[in-house]
């Protein structure tokens, strides 16, 4: 296996060449988000206006400040609101097929990560998680791969175990171990 800087780092985000679909256009995804971010801004600006936001002899209220920051943030979801309305014709794709197929083999993983940490451990889960992600999606030998999730995942446990005594979830071989 060569190992060119493009096999290690792998293709750009935005290859000039894709003409796979999209799979949503920008405009859907600017329109929910800023609706999701002002109907946040508007509940934290109620809640604010519910504890207090005027002034008493020491100061401001405690929701003073977090009422006004609400308020900038819905005055500018509105006025993203406004020019998502305004525009005419068809909006630029958010994501194409090929883009979202990439942000998926990342997403996946990371997700099934959750419940095997909780299962494995925090140590043995990473070490999958890394050496999975770097032989399947970097196409990286195995043996550096292996290496590579090995001296992170020890990395971790002294980090973390030894060093700062943080309590991590363990999994089965951490139990064998005595930790």
């Amino acid at each position: 296996m060569s190992s060119t800087p493009d096999e290690v780092l792998g293709a750009a985000p935005q290859d000039e060449g894709d003409t796979s679909p999209a799979v949503i256009g920008r405009r859907p995804v600017e329109t929910v988000t800023l609706a999701i971010v002002l109907a946040f801004s508007v509940l934290m600006a109620w809640d604010n206006w519910r504890t207090g936001i005027a002034w008493e002899s020491t100061g401001p209220k405690a929701g003073y400040f977090p009422f006004y920051v609400s308020m900038i943030l819905a005055g500018a979801c509105l006025w993203g609101l406004g020019l998502e309305v305004a525009k005419r014709g068809s909006s630029a794709p958010f994501v194409l097929k090929s883009q979202f197929r990439r942000v998926m083999q990342v997403f996946v993983p990371t997700l099934a990560f959750v419940p095997a940490t909780e299962w494995l451990g925090i140590y043995v889960a990473s070490f999958i998680l890394i050496a999975g992600f770097m032989r399947w999606i970097g196409k990286i030998r195995w043996w550096i791969c292996i290496v590579t999730a090995l001296v992170f995942a020890v990395a971790m446990f002294v980090t973390f175990d030894v060093a700062f005594d943080v309590i991590m979830p363990k999994g089965p071989l951490e139990r064998l171990m005595g930790r």
